[in-house]
């Protein structure tokens, strides 16, 4: 081996070293750039009887700086913080919806509530029915509006979604075909460096929409799977990512795979990570969570002030008409479930108007006692006909029920042709509740501030008892009216006052007698003594009445200066309206007033807010920390690379010497060979 051949190898390894630290230094900046570094190698001796004499050095390869473990850990805590930090932000937009202070829902519910106050001090007083009236439409809209930013969100989010999807469908057809000329090239034993590091960097932008997996098969090809093992990359071929309307409800987005072989919707609960994971579970937890709340407390308000409403008289003496409207229980079934020859759901029906109808119905019966949540209802598990299992979404409690049955304040009935064994329905009984809220009542006087009783005092009482309170309690219109007469007797020796009572007829007639025992503080209630009269009320009395007073209760015959049903609907402002509980106290010592619970609502998002912000600084200081240690391991160190450029440069002009001096003896060889 002649020195040429020496010093010529050893220039080419110095101006490979060069070119591929010009290339790392020009590429600093690149994102998802790994350090490339030339590999050398000694050329082998050459055997002389002197021994062996070295051939010079030859370049290998040209690598990349890597770690395999430092590149999945980085993928992984990237993929979810993105689903943290994308679910942090839908939480901040939502919490604009649940506002605080005078243009939050529970503050404009208490001016409602408060505005009845001045009709029970002036019954008759039109002005300030009217401001009850502008107090309605001021809820409606608070609990309409906040509804519809919430379905706003919804929206969004879908269109997120798609955007989305769209994007991981672009990236693993680039991976794709990255593989395919990664594979078609592996014979030349040599690694495509700058493709691997696209590569690479295509597989985090995809990690930071979804979560994958990734296996490297023995060909060089890198195999994505998401979903639980779904294939989005295998080898040089793709599947698309898209999104479809959720099989129950169409205004909601579920995550789908195309592939060969067909559509498939991905399971919610196996996308964990990556923007769309975020996303899908705001979808599913939180924004369900906000819409239920809002719903529960439109339900329970407008169920409360359209049931003491109609307890009372407005100014015509007529029955209390309804104040407020929600929007009514929704069943949405599978698009899975079984149909017949022509498409048509088995379990539906057509109405009287022509409209088609699932064959599960449902219906708010006591809106005081409905969770916020949803419901999933299919055929018994057991398999007995007629029974049905009932799961709570929120917690998975299931519940085996019949049609016509009442569980959490809803009633489930079968109307139709009954479901299959594989039909499931999703219950909605609040979405759509605060969204479709409408206030009901536009003339002043049909407000019912008005007694359908009416308490007078005997002419001959001593006492200083009167009535404090005149409320009624029920009201059953297929009775006759009846009035009732109180009179009191002497002090019992618990220190509570005997009475009896008499049930009287429209003509003054005693129909029914019984006795009774009051004391300060208490009401005199008509609905134990078991009266078949048309109202039932309660009585309170201020005062302390003697042996022989009177107190008659009699149907109403002049509305104006009555104002028993006004109080009994200011009283509402303290009474615990929303989620009720039955197992205690019969519900009523339960559950929190609308101000509370608007109260509550904005603690459980603010919660909600800051959980998911805490958790998304954790999971995205995690991720950094991630790529800093990937990057110390793999990044551009321009020091070095400066550092090296000088190195190489002087390795370079060094075997430029080691070819001058091969020169200058060849051309001594020549001249003495010459002589």
């Amino acid at each position: 081996m002649s020195l040429f051949t020496i010093g010529t190898k050893a220039m080419g390894a110095s101006y490979a070293a060069l070119q591929t630290t010009g290339h790392n230094i020009s590429n600093a900046s690149t994102k998802g750039y790994s350090r490339q570094q030339v590999e050398l190698e000694t050329s082998g001796g050459n055997f002389t009887g002197a021994g062996f004499f070295g051939r010079g050095v030859d370049v290998a390869s040209v690598t990349r700086a890597q770690s395999s473990f430092l590149a999945r850990e980085a993928v992984l805590s990237q993929s979810l913080s993105e689903a943290d930090r994308a679910r942090a932000d839908q939480l901040r937009r939502l919490e604009g919806v649940f506002q605080t202070g005078e243009a939050g829902v529970g503050y404009k519910a208490g001016q409602l509530l408060n505005a009845f106050a001045d009709v029970a001090t002036r019954p008759q007083d039109v002005s300030a029915r009217q401001v009850v009236l502008s107090r309605l439409n001021d809820v409606a809209t608070a609990f309409r509006t906040a509804g519809e930013d919430v379905e706003t969100l919804q929206a969004g989010l879908s269109e997120d979604l798609r955007t989305s999807t769209r994007q991981v469908t672009e990236l693993a057809a680039r991976v794709a075909d990255i593989n395919k000329t990664l594979t078609a090239n592996q014979g030349l034993g040599h690694t495509m460096n700058d493709l691997l590091d696209q590569r690479d960097e295509l597989v985090r932008e995809i990690a930071s929409l979804v979560g994958i997996t990734t296996v490297t098969s023995e060909d060089g090809a890198m195999n994505l799977f998401i979903g639980g093992g779904q294939i989005l990359v295998l080898g040089a071929e793709s599947s698309r990512l898209s999104t479809a309307p959720n099989e129950f409800d169409p205004s909601r987005t579920s995550v789908t795979l195309s592939d060969p072989n067909g559509d498939r919707v991905l399971p919610d609960d196996l996308l964990t990570g990556g923007a769309i994971g975020g996303l899908v579970r705001f979808q599913n937890d939180d924004l369900v969570a906000a819409r239920s709340q809002l719903g529960q407390m439109a339900a329970a308000l407008s169920a409360r002030l359209n049931a003491q409403q109609a307890l009372g008289l407005d100014l015509t003496l007529n029955a209390g008409q309804p104040l407020l409207s929600v929007g009514a229980a929704e069943v949405r079934p599978s698009t899975n479930n079984a149909v017949d020859a022509a498409g048509v759901p088995i379990a539906s029906y057509l109405d009287a108007g022509g409209v088609r109808r699932s064959s599960v119905q449902l219906t708010v019966v006591d809106a005081t006692r409905a969770r916020a949540d949803e419901y999933e209802l299919r055929t018994s598990p057991s398999g007995v006909a007629g029974q049905y299992q009932l799961t709570r979404l929120s917690d998975g409690q299931a519940t085996t029920v019949v049609s016509g049955q009442v569980v959490d304040g809803l009633r489930i009935d079968i109307v139709g042709p009954t479901p299959l064994a594989n039909d499931r329905f999703r219950l909605q009984p609040l979405a759509s509740a605060a969204r479709e809220m409408r206030s009901e009542m536009s003339d002043p006087r049909g407000i019912a501030a008005a007694s359908p009783v009416t308490a007078t005092l005997g002419i001959g009482n001593t006492g200083t008892a009167t009535p404090a309170a005149l409320r009624p309690t029920a009201v059953d219109n297929a009775l006759p009216p009846m009035g009732a007469r109180i009179t009191f007797g002497a002090t019992n020796p618990d220190g509570t006052m005997a009475f009896t009572w008499e049930q009287l007829d429209a003509g003054g007639a005693t129909t029914a007698t019984g006795t009774g025992s009051w004391s300060a503080g208490s009401p005199i209630a008509s609905a134990p003594w078991g009266l078949s009269q048309r109202s039932q009320w309660e009585l309170r009395l201020t005062g302390v009445p003697r042996s022989g007073d009177t107190v008659t209760v009699s149907p109403t015959v002049v509305a104006g200066p009555n104002n028993g049903n006004a109080e009994a609907l200011l009283a509402l402002r303290e009474e615990r309206m929303v989620g009720r509980d039955p197992a205690v106290g019969g519900g009523v010592l339960s559950g929190a007033t609308i101000t509370d619970a608007w109260a509550r609502s904005i603690g459980d998002i603010g919660l909600r807010v800051q959980t998911g912000r805490i958790a998304a600084e954790t999971s995205g200081a995690v991720a950094n920390r991630a790529m800093t240690d990937l990057q110390a391991r793999t990044g551009v160190n321009l020091d070095e690379e400066a550092a090296r450029l000088m190195q190489y440069q002087q390795s370079y002009q060094a075997a430029a010497k080691v070819l001058q001096v091969a020169q200058s003896v060849m051309d001594m060889l020549l001249r003495t060979t010459a002589n």
